[in-house]
């Protein structure tokens, strides 16, 4: 092979792999001092080297200094294997590293592949020239993907194992959200609306806070878009998961308002101590504020930073009066300080519990003594207010698996009758057999035997004695009609009789 056509040759495999033509050369001149090493059976390689021409490809092997006249072709076949391993060696050691230094520069942007395939729950998906690797941590619950279906990912990661460069891609992270924002939303990616927090349970919802740093720009209603046509986009893309916009503030009592819309929040109390957040909301807005298995309070914890504890305006009242009933009766406190403790969001005993006492030497300025008093004072009623909410939950399950019984058995009566009522139909519309002593016991035997007669084709069989399908009056009526015709019947016949009589 002559030198321009070797030339040709690198030039189009650095350009398909993406590998620097000059560290093709190299490792080509690599190649050719082990196959000369092999050929000449030397035990080092440092008594060999080889230089290639740039331009016109001529290669030219020295040994201890001085030029070695060696055609390629002479090297033989096993050295020629020897150079082909080197070679592709180090193609893969270079291509790796170009797929490291490519990938790794795009680390937290949206890629769009093709998926190809699972392995152990994990998908593969198609990017490029590379391979990217999705596990199921990272993938949406309950989506699917075929072969050769358009795949719109996060990479999340780039790093390089022992033989191949692992690329990790993500739709379940939180910035795959703020990509497709920036997609969808051009004033997202220009910066004049910044994402400032987002909270995402993946396949399920996301809350997101914005913020316009032009005031003649809506952030909520730039990301909705016209009648929801941007946010649509990113709703289809995700599989149809919930996605709430908010309206950032820097006020925290305003934001954890916001981050539970659409539930309508009476009065938000801040504890800085605790880091708490208690919220009051009607009764009728209760199970909005919580959602679905205590869905949206936890985003809205998230969202904000605080740990939101949602109360109706009872539950509060009751905790202000047990903490007033606890704390008014030790000497030296007074009205004025649990009116400051309520403004500091310290609205029940639990929360004197947990503060412990050196906040309330501060922030109250009392002694020490009295700090410490009102902390057991509060430790000892928080401990009876905890068995008495148990033992109302007890009664409350209690309660609740009584009704369940109760329901169970009417409805198992039901199924009961609907089965009996069911079981006569099916055998010809005849009524169920009564309990013993039932006085339409006999009539019912007599009319089955009386229908098994009729296809045997016999006559009826007699009734007991005795018994009679008509009431009393009605069987007096009928003896009587007997007794006149037998009397007609009699006279008739001695009628009869006195006139033969005569005539003979």
């Amino acid at each position: 092979m002559n030198g321009p056509e070797m030339l040709r040759i690198l030039d189009n495999i650095a350009r398909e792999r993406h590998i620097d033509r000059d560290q093709l050369i190299e490792n080509l001149e690599a190649a050719m001092v082990s196959a000369a090493r092999k050929y000449f059976d030397a035990p080092d390689t440092s008594e060999f080297t080889c230089t290639m021409d740039r331009f016109s490809g001529e290669m030219v092997i020295h040994l201890d200094g001085e030029k070695v006249e060696i055609e390629p072709e002479a090297l033989g076949r096993i050295a020629a294997q020897t150079a082909k391993q080197v070679m592709i060696q180090k193609f893969r050691e270079g291509e790796r590293a170009s797929l490291l230094e490519e990938f790794s520069k795009r680390i937290g942007e949206i890629e769009t592949g093709i998926s190809q395939r699972y392995e152990g729950g994990a998908m593969i998906v198609q990017i490029g020239r590379a391979e990217g690797f999705m596990p199921r941590s990272e993938q949406i619950p309950g989506e699917q993907f075929l072969p050769g279906d358009r795949v719109r990912c996060l990479i999340l990661d780039v790093r390089e194992q022992s033989n191949h460069v692992k690329i990790v891609l993500s739709r379940s992270h939180p910035d795959f959200i703020r990509r497709l924002f920036e997609v969808e939303v051009p004033e997202v990616a220009e910066r004049v609306i910044e994402i400032k927090a987002m909270a995402r349970e993946a396949g399920y919802r996301t809350k997101l806070a914005v913020s316009s740093i032009d005031s003649k720009v809506d952030a909520v209603g730039a990301c909705v878009g016209m009648r929801g046509s941007r946010i649509r986009n990113i709703v289809d893309e995700l599989g149809g998961e919930k996605i709430d916009i908010v309206r950032w503030n820097e006020s925290s009592q305003i934001l954890i308002q916001n981050s539970l819309k659409p539930a309508e929040v009476s009065e938000v109390n801040l504890c800085f101590e605790l880091g708490r957040a208690t919220v009051v909301v009607h009764e009728d807005q209760l199970s909005l504020a919580i959602g679905k298995r205590g869905q949206n309070v936890r985003l809205a914890a998230r969202l904000t930073g605080w740990d939101v504890d949602i109360l109706t305006p009872a539950e509060f009242a009751k905790g202000l009066e047990v903490l007033e009933e606890t704390m008014l009766p030790i000497e030296g406190v007074a009205e004025e300080m649990l009116d400051r403790l309520a403004a500091l969001g310290m609205v029940s005993v639990f929360d004197i519990e947990e503060v412990g006492a050196n906040v309330l030497v501060d922030e109250l300025e009392i002694d020490e003594a009295v700090a410490q008093e009102m902390v057991e004072r509060a430790t000892e009623k928080g401990r009876l207010v905890a068995e008495q909410m148990q033992i109302e939950k007890e009664e409350a399950d209690q309660q609740r698996l009584a009704e369940e019984e109760s329901a169970s058995r009417v409805l198992d009566v039901g199924a009961d009758a609907a089965g009996d009522a069911q079981a006569a139909a099916i055998l010809g519309g005849l009524p169920l057999e009564a309990p013993a002593g039932d006085q339409h016991e006999s009539a019912t035997e007599h009319s089955d035997d009386a229908r098994a007669a009729a296809i045997l084709g016999e006559a009826p069989p007699e009734k007991p004695a005795g018994e009679s399908d008509e009431s009393p009056a009605e069987q007096t009526e009928a003896d009587d009609a007997d007794d006149e015709k037998t009397t007609a019947v009699m006279g008739e016949s001695a009628s009869s009789g006195d006139g033969a009589d005569d005539d003979a």
